[in-house]
């Protein structure tokens, strides 16, 4: 019956292996091989729980097969168990001390729980069993660029593309951590691999019109269309300029909340939210170009920088006003944003409001809160911080950017972790100071305080991972 069972198991259907395993067990409750492959249908199934109490169960009944712990290890990572994970890896690599496979898993496992030196120990570990393990150096250069080890990550990079040159996932890391050097030629190069990264959140387009490589169109107008979030739409926009300046009819189509304020900021264009050619006939579109590519075709090299406009997006002048008289009480209005919750980054980008003490400590300064959610959660949690940060309620930073703009444009300064605020402070051209992580984004570049895409931006870098309150020390000093 157990044979029976594993074929159509490994055939893939799952409905008829639970059936047979259940029988088994029907028969020999205790059967502990049945246990853990009933609990490994449910795995697949998307039944986690159930599958963690068949493996646990046959564990019980035989804790010296190397696959149980393996595989009660993966669910459990799967739950984001990852201690208990980690301790069912180490238990079967007791009994396996040559298995790739939960090597590799264990790595995973330590790397999301951000032990970087232990997944570094893992994934060697790895390699030295299987040299050639494209996952193992992946993650290896991953875990190297996350550190800020860019000519390791590198090296690994270029290996994986050397034993599967199609791999997305690490041609599109290697472009970021080529950026992040400062590479530009060969970086935006190897961005074009983004579009077949599972990082780029924005399909490309399937307009039957060519690209756009840069020249005047003989006729028709010329598309440029946003990708990724509104940060980025926010940063590639500051390349506008540079796109008029070649002579072409321009058409930008972007977010739908950016819309007023890109019509404000670039009168000689048009701009648009939501491009669709049967629909939209009348605009003649030529060619054209996702966003994040136009720094491919105008800042291959640092000097090419010179050419951005700054402000290059122009706020509501009446808002402006409005906000400006709103927060003026002998004090200088100061911008906070301090979160975001970006599900891959968030966690070391943001910085918990407590630990911005020794600012409010200073006298003279007028917080005001930047921060999109809620605002009843906001105020509950700058009460419970102490802080005295104003939640502007006339102001939803999430669904009305050109109030937000406005608003910004108000303050003396935005002090702000990497988020879309630090690139509307730039855009707008406020002095904006961004509080970075030690491993930061590819924009920011590294070791530098300023940045070569926002004029009045100044860079607060962590000396080492997690550190904040040294950064917090820097920026007090700097007020």
């Amino acid at each position: 019956m157990l044979k029976n069972a594993l074929q159509h198991h490994q055939a893939g259907r799952l409905v008829e292996a639970e059936q047979i395993y259940r029988q088994i067990l029907a028969i020999d409750a205790q059967h502990a091989d049945s246990l853990h492959l009933l609990g490994m249908v449910a795995y697949q199934a998307g039944r986690h729980e159930f599958a963690v109490e068949m493996i646990r169960k046959a564990v019980a009944i035989n804790n010296t097969q190397a696959s149980y712990h393996s595989n009660l290890g993966n669910v459990l990572q799967t739950q984001g168990q990852l201690d208990e994970a980690v301790a069912c890896y180490e238990r079967a690599l007791a009994l396996q001390p040559n298995n790739a496979g939960v090597c590799f898993n264990m790595g995973s496992a330590l790397q999301s729980q951000d032990k970087l030196d232990d997944a570094i120990a893992c994934y060697e570990r790895v390699l030295a069993l299987k040299p050639d393990h494209v996952k193992a150096l992946y993650k290896l250069g991953c875990v190297h660029h996350a550190l800020g080890r860019l000519d390791e990550a590198l090296a690994r990079y270029k290996r994986v593309l050397e034993l599967q040159p199609g791999e997305a996932e690490a041609g599109f890391s290697e472009a970021l951590a080529q950026l992040l050097h400062g590479d530009y030629a060969a970086g935006w190069r190897n961005f074009e691999r983004r579009w077949q990264s599972s990082y780029q959140n924005t399909p490309m387009r399937a307009y039957p019109q060519p690209l756009w490589k840069g020249e005047k169109l003989v006729s028709g107008r010329l598309l440029i269309w946003g990708e990724q979030g509104v940060g980025d739409e926010i940063m590639f926009a500051g390349l506008m300029p540079d796109v008029i300046r070649t002579g072409n009819d321009c058409i930008l189509d972007c977010d739908a909340r950016l819309k007023p304020l890109f019509a404000r900021s670039f009168p000689g264009i048009s701009v648009i939210s939501g491009y669709a050619p049967e629909q939209n006939p009348e605009l003649e579109v030529a060619a054209h170009l996702p966003s994040g590519s136009l720094p491919g075709l105008f800042r291959t090299i640092e000097a090419a920088f010179a050419a951005t406009t700054s402000p290059y997006l122009l706020p509501d002048p009446q808002g402006r006003g409005r906000f400006r008289a709103r927060y003026a009480d002998g004090r200088r209005p100061v911008g906070l944003a301090w979160h975001t919750k970006n599900q891959k980054t968030g966690s070391y980008r943001s910085i918990d409001l407590s630990m911005f003490a020794p600012l409010f400590a200073r006298s003279g300064f007028r917080w005001v809160s930047l921060q999109y959610g809620n605002h009843d959660a906001l105020e509950q949690q700058a009460a419970a911080a102490n802080a005295p940060v104003l939640v502007d309620r006339e102001v939803d930073q999430f669904s009305n950017i050109d109030a937000f703009a406005a608003q910004i444009a108000a303050l003396d300064l935005v002090i702000t972790i990497d988020n879309s605020t630090a690139h509307l402070a730039g855009a707008l051209g406020v002095p904006v100071w961004v509080l970075l992580p030690a491993a930061p984004d590819w924009r920011w570049l590294q070791a530098r305080e300023d940045s070569p895409w926002y004029p009045t931006m100044r860079l607060f870098r962590q000396p080492r991972r997690g550190d904040w309150s040294s950064v917090v020390q820097k920026v007090q000093s700097a007020l």
